[in-house]
């Protein structure tokens, strides 16, 4: 019978594939135009309110150059930490729960839940690069690949399977069996590939939640249904592999809330997922909605245990932009 075997969680965020240099100086010059903030109270807010409300000195304290730099050097150690975890489970086949940005959906047709089981999952090449773009187009292009477009495998038997046993539970699944002409496989997914597989051959599973678009986000109490209902189906599945998950995406964004970070880092660690449920959706806003792929997993991942955990809080404006940078590792089963 299969096993989940081991379970990871990780941010991927823009900063996480974007350089130094840009962490220091660059968001100070974009933040200001971004329109997606809420205050940690959840309310729809703009950069000159945050900026109003930041106690004097706060920015200094938190998000100087200096500490941008060592936060830099941080995250990029978790990542490859995180890497070597995920290539020490020796998994045959990681399920990847994570988010979509109108990358294949658009808001004229965009399911809550879909579950991709093509045979391969295409990742697309990097446009040119051009004497004028921007630092954030190349972070952006950095997701691609390098050369030409590449086809990851894709554990599709597995994959159809479950989609079939999860609508026998009721659940209303979107089932792809391939991209457009043109699509990508989408930037929490790219990111999986690209920065902590480094392009390793690991079979995949990708299941796409819509998380950042209203009116039809799954609650958190479906999340946590979700994941027991795959962590359930898993074990039935009749091949003797080893299934391992992960959780893209997340924590808070695009302020920085290291409360609602610590208290969903916390219930993981306790496996209080009834905790996760419970969570307001008027918090998980924006950015801080891919918290959502998070509940998934940790649901998923309850008979194992949290044994890494790095935390970054990743302010990166005098208005306390940013994200909080959330890596985690469940104790993989031999």
């Amino acid at each position: 019978m299969a096993r989940l075997v081991a379970a990871f969680g990780s941010s991927h965020s823009i900063m996480l594939v974007s350089q130094r240099e840009d962490w220091m100086h660059g968001f100070r010059q974009i933040d200001p135009k971004n329109p997606f903030y809420y205050d940690k109270q959840g309310r729809k807010t703009d950069y000159a309110a945050l900026l109003a409300a930041t106690p004097a000195g706060e920015a200094q304290r938190l998000a100087s150059p200096e500490i941008l730099s060592q936060r830099y050097v941080q995250a990029q150690a978790a990542m490859d930490e995180l890497h070597r975890r995920i290539l020490a489970a020796r998994l045959d086949v990681l399920v990847m729960v994570g988010d979509d940005q109108t990358e294949l959906f658009r808001t004229t047709n965009n399911p809550p839940i879909a579950i991709y089981y093509g045979p391969t999952i295409r990742n697309t090449v990097r446009e040119p690069a051009h004497p004028d773009d921007t630092w954030v187009k190349s972070a952006r292009m950095w997701r691609h690949e390098p050369q030409a477009d590449r086809e990851y495998p894709v554990k599709s038997d597995l994959a159809r399977w479950l989609i079939r046993q999860l609508c026998d539970r009721d659940f209303d699944i979107t089932a792809m069996d391939g991209l457009e002409p043109g699509q990508f496989e989408g930037h929490a997914f790219q990111f999986v590939h690209r920065r902590l597989l480094k392009g390793h051959d690991l079979p995949v599973i990708p299941v796409i939640l819509n998380t950042f678009d209203p009116p039809n986000q799954p609650t958190p109490r479906r999340c946590v249904a979700l994941g027991k209902a795959l962590r359930e189906l898993v074990a039935q599945w009749p091949q003797d592999i080893r299934v391992g998950v992960i959780a893209s995406g997340g924590l808070s964004h695009f302020v920085v809330d290291e409360g609602l970070d610590s208290m969903v880092l916390d219930a993981i660690r306790r496996k209080d997922t009834t905790a996760l449920a419970a969570i307001d959706p008027t918090m998980l806003q924006a950015g801080s909605s891919e918290i959502r792929n998070w509940m998934v997993v940790a649901e998923m991942a309850r008979e194992l245990d949290v044994e890494w955990v790095e935390y970054i809080p990743g302010y990166r404006s005098e208005a306390l932009t940013g994200t909080g940078f959330g890596f985690a590792a469940w104790r993989t089963l031999d």
